[in-house]
Order: C-alpha cells, then sequence, then structure tokens
C-alpha cells in the first residue's frame, strides 16, 4: 500500500483521511483532548504550577507502562498514575500558594521516583519496541470508539468542575492571600485543581505521548497569555490554539511518518514564538510612537 500524498485540497484530503473508521476517531479525541487540556493548562500557567504538570506528564508514562506490562487497559493506567500522583503531591503541599519551593521540592521528589519506576518498567517490558515508543510520543493509531468515549466523558466531567470553581479559583490563583481572607477553600481549591490537572494530563497523554503531553498544557495557554490579558479571551484563545495545533498535527501525522507529537509540539512552539515576534514589534511601535510624540513636543515647545 502506497503512502497517502498530501494534495493541497483541503476537502478532498479530509475526505481521505476520515474515511479511516481510526482517523474520525482520533481526530474526535485529538478535539475533546484539546479543548480539556487548553481549559485546564490556562489555570496551569496562571498558577505558576508547570512544574507539576510536567511531572504528571512523566507520570502517564510509567501507568501506561505498567498497564502495557500487565495486560491491562491503557486509560486505567494513565488515569490511575496520573490522579494517585495528584493526589500525594496535593497531601505534599503546605503553602497556601501554588508554585512555593515546598511544592517544587515535593514535585521534584515524586517525578524521579516515578521516572525510575516507568524505566523498569519498560525494562521488564518483553514486547515489540513500538509499545513504549508510542507511550513516550505518541500516536493515533489504534484509537478506539470506546476510548474517545472514555476520554469525552472524562473530560466533560473535568470540564463541568472547572464551570463550577471557575471563579473562585481565578481569584485563588490571582492572589491566595486575599482570597484565603475572603473566605475562599484556596486549600481545598488547590486539592481539586491537582486531580483535575491529573485527569486532563491523562487525557493528553493518549493523544501526544507521556513526553510531550506538557507542551498542549503549557504553550496554547502561555501564547494566549502574550497576547491578551483578557481572562476570558486568553482562556477562549487557549481552546482555540490547542484544537488548532492538535488537528494540524493529526493531518502531518497521516500524511508524514513522524510522530503525533513532534508535530503537535512544533505547531505550537511556532505560535508561541510568533505570538512573541508580534509583542515585541508591537512594544518597539509604540516605543517609536512614545519618542516620536515627545521629539513633537520638545520642538513645538523650542
Amino acid at each position: 500500500m502506497e503512502s497517502p500524498v498530501f494534495s493541497w485540497n483541503p476537502l478532498y484530503d479530509f475526505q481521505l483521511m476520515w474515511s479511516y473508521p481510526f482517523m474520525v476517531n482520533a481526530f474526535r479525541a485529538g478535539a475533546i483532548v484539546a479543548v480539556v487540556a487548553g481549559a485546564v493548562g490556562w489555570f496551569m500557567v496562571l498558577r505558576r504550577q508547570t512544574f507539576a504538570g510536567h511531572t504528571l506528564s512523566v507520570v502517564a508514562f510509567p501507568g501506561a507502562a505498567l498497564a502495557t506490562l500487565a495486560g491491562f487497559s491503557l486509560s486505567l493506567g494513565y488515569f490511575g498514575f496520573c490522579v494517585a500522583a495528584a493526589l500525594v503531591l496535593a497531601l505534599m503541599r503546605r503553602g497556601r500558594e501554588p508554585g512555593g519551593s515546598e511544592e517544587s521540592a515535593a514535585t521534584g521528589v515524586v517525578q524521579a521516583f516515578l521516572l525510575a519506576c516507568g524505566y523498569l518498567f519498560m525494562a521488564l517490558y518483553k514486547g515489540l519496541l513500538e509499545g513504549p515508543q508510542a507511550l513516550l510520543f505518541g500516536s493515533f493509531l489504534g484509537i478506539t470508539t470506546g476510548q474517545v468515549a472514555t476520554l469525552a466523558v472524562a473530560g466533560l466531567a473535568v470540564l463541568l468542575a472547572l464551570a463550577v470553581l471557575g471563579r473562585p479559583l481565578l481569584f485563588a490563583s490571582v492572589d491566595p492571600q486575599v482570597a484565603a481572607a475572603r473566605g475562599v477553600p484556596v486549600r481545598g481549591l488547590s486539592v481539586a485543581f491537582l486531580v483535575l490537572l491529573g485527569v486532563a494530563t491523562a487525557e493528553a497523554a493518549q493523544i501526544t505521548g507521556a513526553l510531550l503531553v506538557f507542551a498542549l498544557m503549557v504553550l496554547p495557554a502561555a501564547t494566549a497569555q502574550v497576547l491578551t490579558a483578557r481572562p476570558g479571551l486568553s482562556l477562549l484563545l487557549t481552546v482555540v490554539l490547542g484544537f488548532g495545533v492538535t488537528w494540524a498535527g493529526l493531518v502531518a501525522a497521516f500524511y508524514w511518518p513522524y510522530p503525533l507529537g513532534f508535530f503537535v509540539t512544533s505547531f505550537a512552539f511556532g505560535l508561541f514564538l510568533l505570538a512573541h515576534g508580534a509583542r515585541f514589534a508591537a512594544c518597539a511601535l509604540e516605543r517609536r510612537r512614545d519618542a516620536s510624540g515627545t521629539a513633537a513636543l520638545a520642538g513645538g515647545a523650542a
């Protein structure tokens, strides 16, 4: 069978991709993951808990590796390990402010231990190397309708929880001390958010792979927060960017024999660089206008 050739005709190319049931499932799963990862990732970047997100993405690897070794559902391995690790991180936190030194130390300890466990499970695995490679770098092959349904249920639960917790969580993320003084349960919100982060990480890892899930959760949110400081618009932009890079990555991975996670990460990183370039150009233009205005005023005064 010959490899498909990209025709530059979007209608034809999508018809070709969607003629395969596994690609239909991949696009459905990618859409779910992009929305959930974008929403949770936006709060993660705002709360300065990217190290915790990175740790949970690493934890997805030993969870899936153990599932592969033991022969049970990969989804169970992803969700089980990520949620359990999120609860451990929450219990080890003492301070109210997210991203503190105590949290970083606890996160590093959990990450190191579970990453070592993942390497052990991988060494014990006697099957083909394609299995562990897919766990690390992602694959759109073999995504079943049942997996899509599982992702949809878990994603809906995360989004509903964020809808309920969103306003107090935003308050606690921006100014935890004032929020605590106003009676906001900062500690409880922190625990709840870490659990949601664990679920979102487990979802995204099934598309991008354990090593690159972090990029999908961080880069769209970081790009959106560079472009605008308005919370609602920034959150919406994060979801749109995540959706775009995920679907673009699926198209590229269908036509070229490289890992899906590489394409998703590369596209997201490219948008991040463009956003910073646009912001730098806008700041330079504003400084030039200010300098011109100051010179004009000085000339008029003279």
